[in-house]
Parts: C-alpha cells; sequence; structure tokens
C-alpha cells in the first residue's frame, strides 16, 4: 500500500486544505499544504529504503481488480525510472509550495485552491509514474490536465485564459489519440486469451507488425505534445508566461515528464518493433528540437518564454537518448529528467521572484541587478550555469551520456545536438550579462534581494544541482539496472566501438 499512501496523503490533504479555516494572509491554508508536502516527501524516502537498487524489475507491486468487464486494473509498480521520477515530484512540491507562498493572485480569495491544485497535481503526477495498467495510467495523465488548467486559466497572469484553453486542447487531443491506441490493443489482447490493460500482458501480446506500428504513432503523439517536442510543443511557451513560477515548475519539471517516462514505459516495452522502426525519424525530430529550441530562446525578449523554449531543447536530448538504443545514452536520459527538472526549477522560481518584484518578464526591463540583489544574482547563476550543462552541475553527466551514446549509434546527429551547447552558453549569459550585469536601469531599483524564506526555498535545489554535478553515482545506481532489459526487449545491443585495436597482431608483427 505505500504507492497508494503516496497518491492518497496529497489527495487528502487538498480537500483538508479546502475546508481549513483561513486567517490573515491564509497562513493555516499555507502551512497546512506545505506540511502535506513534507508528509509526502518523507513518505518517498521511505519507500526509497524499502526499494532494491540492484534489480531492474518492478516493485512494490500493488495490484487489485477493478473493472473485470473490460480487463482493467489498479495496478501499481515502480522500476528505477519511476522512483526516480517520484522522487523529483516530491522533491519539488514543497519547494514550489514554499516559492509560492506569497505570490501575487488574480483572487487572493481562492489561495487555497491554488495549493489544494498543486497537492492534486502531486498526487496525480505519482500515479502516473506508479500505474502498470495501461487504462490507469490513462485515467490519471487525463487527470493531470484538470489541475493544470485551473493552476494556469485561473491563478496565472496575463493571458491566462488563452494559455490554459491551449494547453487543454493540445494535451486533449493527444489523449484522444492515444485511446484509440489503447482501444486496439484492448481488442488484440482480447483476440489472444482475454482483455486486459496490464504492462506485463500488453508486453507479451504478439501484435501484426502493420498494427504495431499505428498503435505506437497514437501513443507516440501523445507523450510527443506532453514532452513537448517540435512541432506539437507550441502550447509550452504561452503556459509558461502566463502561469505563475510554481505552477510552471510543476507543469515543466515534473508533467512534461511524463511524455519521455511514457516513451520508455509504454512505446518501447509494448511496442518494441515499432519503436526501433522509428527511432531514425525520432532522432531526427528529437536533433531539430534541441537546435530549433536553443535558437529560439536567443531570440526571446521575456525571460519566461525564454526557459520554456530551453526546455524544448532540453527535451530533446532526452528524446535523443532514448531512441539512440544504446545502454549509456538511456542512462543519462533518465538522469536528465531528474536533472533538468532541478535546473528548470530553479530558473523559473527566481527569475519568477524577479519578475513579481519589478512587474515586467522583459529582458529589457532590467539591468544591473546584481548590485542590488547579490543572492538572487548568484542563484540566477548557478541556475543558468546548470541549465547550459556546465561541468560540475548535474545536467552535465547526463547529457555527456547522451552524447557519448548517440555518438555511438550516429556520429552526425551526436554532432549536430553537440552545437546546442554553443548556443545554451550564449542565450544564458547574455540574459545574465542584459539583467544583472553592467549599469543599474533605474527602473529596475525596485528588486530587492531575496528574502530568508525564498532562500530557503531553493537551496536545497541549488545543494542537488551541484552535489549530483559531483556525485551523479547515487541516481545512476538506481537507473543502470532498469536500462539493460529495456534494451533487451526491443531486441538492440550497445554497437560495437568504432575502431578497435588488435594488439595481438601487433605483437607478432613486432616479434616477426
Amino acid at each position: 500500500m505505500m504507492l497508494t499512501s503516496l497518491i492518497l496523503v496529497p489527495l487528502l490533504g487538498a480537500i483538508a486544505v479546502m475546508f481549513v479555516p483561513r486567517g490573515e494572509d491564509n497562513r493555516n491554508v499555507k502551512t497546512l499544504a506545505f506540511g502535506v508536502s513534507l508528509l509526502t516527501l518523507a513518505m518517498s524516502l521511505a519507500m526509497i529504503a524499502a526499494f532494491d537498487i540492484n534489480s531492474g524489475g518492478v516493485q512494490l507491486v500493488e495490484k487489485y481488480e477493478w473493472i473485470p468487464f473490460i480487463g482493467a486494473w489498479y495496478a501499481l509498480g515502480i522500476n528505477g525510472t519511476g522512483l526516480v521520477l517520484i522522487l523529483l515530484t516530491t522533491i519539488l512540491t514543497p519547494i514550489v509550495m514554499l516559492a509560492s507562498w506569497r505570490d501575487d493572485l488574480p483572487d487572493p480569495s481562492r489561495t487555497h485552491a491554488y495549493f489544494a491544485w498543486m497537492l492534486v497535481l502531486q498526487a496525480l503526477a505519482i500515479g502516473v509514474f506508479a500505474a502498470t495498467d495501461v487504462f490507469l495510467f490513462y485515467v490519471f495523465f487525463e487527470a493531470t490536465l484538470v489541475p493544470l488548467y485551473f493552476l494556469i486559466g485561473a491563478h496565472g497572469g496575463a493571458g491566462r485564459s488563452k494559455a490554459a484553453v491551449k494547453f487543454l486542447i493540445y494535451n486533449l487531443v493527444g489523449g484522444l489519440i492515444m485511446l484509440a491506441s489503447i482501444i486496439g490493443l484492448y481488442v488484440i489482447s482480447t483476440q489472444q486469451g482475454g482483455p486486459s490493460f496490464l504492462h506485463a500482458d500488453l508486453a507479451a501480446l504478439d501484435i501484426p507488425k502493420n498494427t504495431e506500428k499505428w498503435l505506437f504513432v497514437g501513443f507516440f503523439i501523445a507523450f510527443a505534445i506532453k514532452a513537448p517536442m517540435f512541432p506539437l510543443h507550441t502550447w509550452l511557451p504561452d503556459a509558461a508566461e502566463a502561469a505563475k513560477p510554481g505552477t510552471s515548475v510543476l507543469m515543466v519539471s515534473v508533467i512534461d515528464k511524463i511524455g519521455t517516462f511514457a516513451m520508455i514505459r509504454w512505446c518501447l516495452e509494448i511496442f518494441p518493433n515499432a519503436s526501433e522502426w522509428a527511432s531514425p525519424v525520432v532522432m531526427v525530430l528529437a536533433v531539430v528540437s534541441i537546435i530549433y529550441g536553443a535558437l529560439l530562446a536567443m531570440g526571446q525578449s521575456d525571460i519566461r518564454r525564454l526557459i520554456a523554449f530551453t526546455s524544448v531543447s532540453h527535451f530533446g536530448f532526452i528524446v535523443l537518448g532514448i531512441f539512440a538504443f544504446t545502454s549509456t545514452s538511456m542512462a543519462g536520459s533518465i538522469l536528465y529528467m531528474f536533472n533538468h527538472g532541478l535546473s528548470t526549477a530553479v530558473l523559473f522560481l527566481v527569475t519568477g521572484m524577479m519578475i513579481s518584484r519589478r512587474g515586467s518578464g522583459l529582458i529589457s526591463d532590467f539591468g544591473g541587478v546584481q548590485k542590488i540583489a547579490p543572492v538572487l544574482s548568484g542563484i540566477f547563476l548557478v541556475g543558468g550555469l546548470s541549465s547550459l550543462s556546465l561541468p560540475g552541475t548535474a545536467p552535465f553527466v547526463s547529457e555527456y551520456l547522451v552524447f557519448v551514446g548517440t555518438y555511438a549509434r550516429s556520429i552526425p546527429l551526436a554532432a549536430i545536438a553537440a552545437s546546442a551547447m554553443v548556443l545554451a552558453a550564449l542565450y544564458i549569459l547574455l540574459t545574465y550579462q542584459r539583467t544583472m550585469n553592467g549599469p543599474l536601469n533605474p527602473e529596475a531599483e525596485g528588486v530587492t534581494d531575496l528574502t530568508s524564506r525564498e532562500t530557503a526555498a531553493l537551496t536545497p535545489a541549488v545543494i542537488l544541482i551541484i552535489a549530483l554535478g559531483f556525485m551523479p553515482q547515487i541516481l545512476l545506481n538506481v537507473i543502470d539496472p532498469v536500462v539493460e532489459p529495456v534494451l533487451s526487449h526491443v531486441g538492440v545491443e550497445d554497437p560495437a566501438p568504432r575502431a578497435t585495436i588488435n594488439l595481438d597482431a601487433q605483437t607478432e608483427g613486432t616479434h616477426e
């Protein structure tokens, strides 16, 4: 019941938040929500203690008959990938809660709904990462749209209604396409022994090749929208610009990871032949996303849109590593999901604090902020350097692993993707220079430094970024056992080294 408890605690907490007596500044509401998020984090740490990191299989399994008529089960279980992403979710939620303590909402009387929706979103995200029945997965997958829609549309800033609708339409369309593929799996499973939506049963199906390709496409489109990948990414910049910083963190750092997580869990493991068939096209699209996102980030005038486009680029790296089908690249991609979540959280939150003080998200409205807000400036720099994968920060290791693994599969694609490192340095460092360095912009004089609460909210993420930059093996020990079974199921092996030295032959030649 450990995984069910992880889902129920934030859900019940959200209900309690809605009914808690509201005092001055809604402090009771915020304190309760923050306390529930800390309790969920503590429970996730207990989950880690009960998890065998040396096993690549699904653990902490819960399975109960749900809808027998259609073969649907309430089935939960996690492997190393699910563990890492649930941990990311439970770490970021209290950070977001604390950072959002004094968010300026359109309707301050709805503060309880704002924090309750965050807890609901946390619970649903854990459900998505733990579901081992595709019907249950679909329910959680679609349900995440509800809290995000209200967090953006009811509690966001200018343009929130349009951005929320655009977000909802894109993701609903993707979900409906995936539903068609789920129905296809149901029909096939019925023909081959009995209806079932369980992951293990679906992975054992004998699906005709052409049918498998079509079903794969239905799943992949939904996940590519969620990820988000070019050209299905256009909802993200609008949503990130309109949403509050905490909402953007939960959306990009957690919910969007559902797309890349599900590519491994459902596309590769249920449709192995179709995944291998589609890999060349997917890898090209991933590289296009990498370069396209980086180039558009360079041209943005709004900081929030810039961070959103950097995420399009980073998600391209994650997808590239997955479909390169090497153990190194896939391990790097899974690690990248966690590390990107941390660096993006720091960027969205610290720039959100800066924007709330200035009243504008335009880069040109800042300048010289380092002189009056050194702590804010320093944390912004750490977040920016980690976003461009500076050695010594957590994303560097994951990006390096993706490059190395992709190089073994395709040198041209690896080389093109590597050029994004230069572009990343440009858009991050130029933004930092224009906002933090130089003479102080008179209109930015009202920007004050971070409070102790804001610093406390950001510090855990900063510590993790630096610690995992030097000790990535902490997470790789959990991730590595997952990789080999997935690649074996797809039927691919790591490519042989491109160049080998025959030492025996050289020795013989020397003796002659």
